[in-house]
């Protein structure tokens, strides 16, 4: 039996037996091209504040260590890790918005739009292994309180304040449209924080002598950055494991489905995406007692996900009620 895509509200144009026993079709709430439905997105979104904040990043890096070692300040060298970790997560962000916009193959079907989460599960590890290295050396600056340079973690911590400003304004854009953008910006947002935090303990020894407040320092800023962190990892994982998207509520889909006239009954109901932006759904829509035109149903629960959830991308398989007791079949 044929399945073809239609276009909501416009009719399918699935091919059924005579004897009117089941359809199988897909209906999808977006114009498709000559080559099909793909999951590549047409450009590349935010790319170039990517790259510009990928090569601020690593040359504060660079300025960081070196003022790090020279200053012995351990709140200095903490913010020279979380530096690291930037250049890493902006590397792998970049790596992964190219692997995204890679067409589906014989071997990926859907393309490579999971390199999203990979990338923000790369990035969100990272901070942790940080985070816990930082944790680790500042137990030993408490027991052995070491002397800083302060004028030199000052001035240091100041560049990098301004990096990382102006990569937060580049990369607030695209922030809240995926994963590795929204990793990216977290990574730069809390190191700009971190850089106010080691600015504020130069001055502090500065003037006091008090050596202790910079291992106080890095452990703050690990501490403040974890759980951050581990909403960055859980929704990572959330993903890749296929969890319902944010702001999808299966059982009002599935309501609002079964409200569409013709339809008895939805079963199956699943709803996913292949990263945090476009919602996938695949559902069985049995058909109420006596109808007959599966096309005109399909397509109107095509065009009620698309009003109503913005989900463009339905797979729907329609069964007739004589399939065998209300039963649906593959």
């Amino acid at each position: 039996m044929g399945a073809s895509h239609d276009h909501p509200p416009h009719d399918a144009h699935d091919a059924h037996g005579d004897d009117g026993t089941h359809t199988h079709g897909h209906a999808h709430g977006h114009a498709h091209g000559a080559g099909g439905h793909s999951h590549v997105p047409a450009v590349i979104k935010h790319e170039n504040p990517l790259w510009i904040a990928f090569a601020l990043t690593l040359v504060v890096l660079l300025v960081e260590i070196a003022g790090g070692l020279l200053s012995n300040s351990l709140a200095l060298l903490s913010d020279a890790a979380h530096m690291m970790t930037d250049v890493a997560a902006l590397g792998v962000s970049l790596f992964a918005v190219r692997m995204g916009r890679r067409p589906a193959d014989a071997r990926r079907s859907y393309g490579y739009a999971r390199m999203e989460a990979i990338g923000a599960l790369i990035n969100s590890s990272l901070l942790f292994l940080v985070a816990g290295y930082i944790l680790w050396e500042a137990i030993g600056r408490f027991r052995s309180p070491q002397d800083v340079a302060s004028s030199s973690m000052l001035v240091v911590a100041t560049i990098g304040l301004l990096a990382n400003f102006i990569s937060m304004k580049l990369l607030a854009a695209g922030a809240g449209e995926n994963l590795n953008m929204q990793g990216a910006y977290l990574e730069v947002w809390s190191d700009m924080l971190g850089s106010l935090g080691v600015i504020a303990g130069a001055v502090l020894i500065h003037f006091t002598g008090w050596t202790l407040v910079d291992p106080i320092v890095a452990v703050l800023l690990g501490l403040w950055v974890l759980p951050r962190t581990w909403v960055l990892l859980k929704q990572a994982v959330h993903v890749l494991m296929q969890g319902v998207p944010a702001g999808v509520d299966v059982d009002a889909v599935r309501d609002a489905m079964q409200a569409v006239p013709g339809v008895a009954a939805v079963h199956d109901l699943h709803v996913w995406a292949l990263g945090s932006q476009e919602p996938i759904l695949t559902a069985h829509v049995l058909l109420a007692e006596g109808v007959v035109d599966a096309d005109r149903v399909r397509a109107a629960v095509a065009a009620g996900l698309h009003e109503t959830f913005a989900i463009d991308h339905a797979t729907l398989q329609v069964e007739a009620q004589h399939c065998g007791a209300g039963k649906l079949h593959d």
